[in-house]
């Protein structure tokens, strides 16, 4: 039975492979990118948070590709003179780590909210649909200089420092769930309406033991699908606070810092502090929305059919 099931799971991948070859790139590509995040510290020649180890004789190198460069900085310096290959390493663990953790928080929230309101639907229905339009109507943004001030107020700006990634991470988990709720909401009133929820019902189950064992498992397919898309938008969230001076420190730079360090330094003529981290982010979400765009496809028969 198990190697039944193997062969229909690799013939299932190898249809899709056929059918989606840029899917399968992008999965190779951020798979690149996460492994090579995930080993920075033993892949980067340099720890871009010591700053006892920058020496500015080294800032503003360019790339190895260009005259002037040095061949220990393969990707060039920043203004410090950081190793810009091991930040954009580095940075990218940041990002990747904020926007997974965040959607996470998303998750945990969204579907919970949404499977009670649309399993018992009336008062609590109508609860959780505020909350979700009252939510949406303060912006990531809005939310995150409300929490950076509080912060910063409140325990100064090294604490701030120190406590920027669990803070961004609770900023835009707490920012993004109604999209969650909304979809879980809408799934499982299309699930509560189908005749094998009836009968659990007429069985005796509880509310808790039908919500746990019979719908959850029969929505998670979109549920996937927008946290897919909701890491891009994670990771987007932080890069543009940081870029905004919201988010990471320039001692601990994600690559939405490193983005904003460098873009004085453009007109300047050293374009490679801002463009090489922006390309490395632009890959990241190219990546992640192609392959969200094909689970999405995937799991919806009709699409599929197409």
């Amino acid at each position: 039975m198990s190697a039944g099931v193997r062969d229909m799971n690799t013939r299932a991948f190898a249809t899709f492979a056929a059918a989606r070859p840029g899917a399968v790139l992008a999965g190779i590509v951020l798979g690149l990118i996460a492994v090579a995040a995930f080993f920075a510290p033993l892949i980067s020649p340099q720890d871009p948070f010591d700053l006892a180890g920058f020496d500015l004789l080294d800032a503003e190198l360019p790339p190895i590709w260009q005259e002037g460069s040095d061949p220990r900085f393969v990707l060039g310096t920043d203004a410090q003179g950081r190793d810009l290959f091991s930040a954009i390493l580095y940075g990218t663990r940041i990002s990747l780590l904020v926007g997974l953790l965040a959607v996470v928080i998303q998750a945990a929230i969204g579907v919970s909210l949404g499977l009670l309101a649309g399993y018992f639907g009336g008062r609590v229905d109508s609860l959780v649909t505020r909350l979700a339009d009252i939510q949406l109507s303060l912006s990531t943004l809005m939310m995150a200089i409300i929490a950076m001030a509080l912060v910063r107020a409140g325990l100064g700006g090294e604490a701030l420092s120190r406590l920027a990634v669990p803070l961004l991470v609770i900023v835009i988990g707490l920012a993004e769930w109604p999209i969650f709720a909304r979809t879980a909401r809408a799934a499982t009133l299309v699930e509560t309406a189908k005749d094998y929820i009836r009968a659990a019902r007429a069985l005796g189950g509880s509310d808790l033991a039908i919500v746990h064992r019979h719908i959850l498992p029969n929505i998670l397919s979109p549920l996937v699908v927008i946290a897919t898309t909701q890491v891009a938008g994670a990771i987007m969230a932080e890069a543009a606070l940081s870029f905004l001076g919201l988010g990471m420190p320039v001692t601990k730079p994600s690559l939405g810092t490193l983005i904003r360090s460098g873009y004085d330094l453009m007109f300047a003529g050293t374009w490679w502090v801002t463009v090489l981290p922006g390309l490395m982010l632009i890959g990241l979400l190219i990546s992640i929305n192609v392959l969200g765009d094909a689970l999405r496809d995937w799991l919806d028969p009709r699409a599929r059919g197409r």
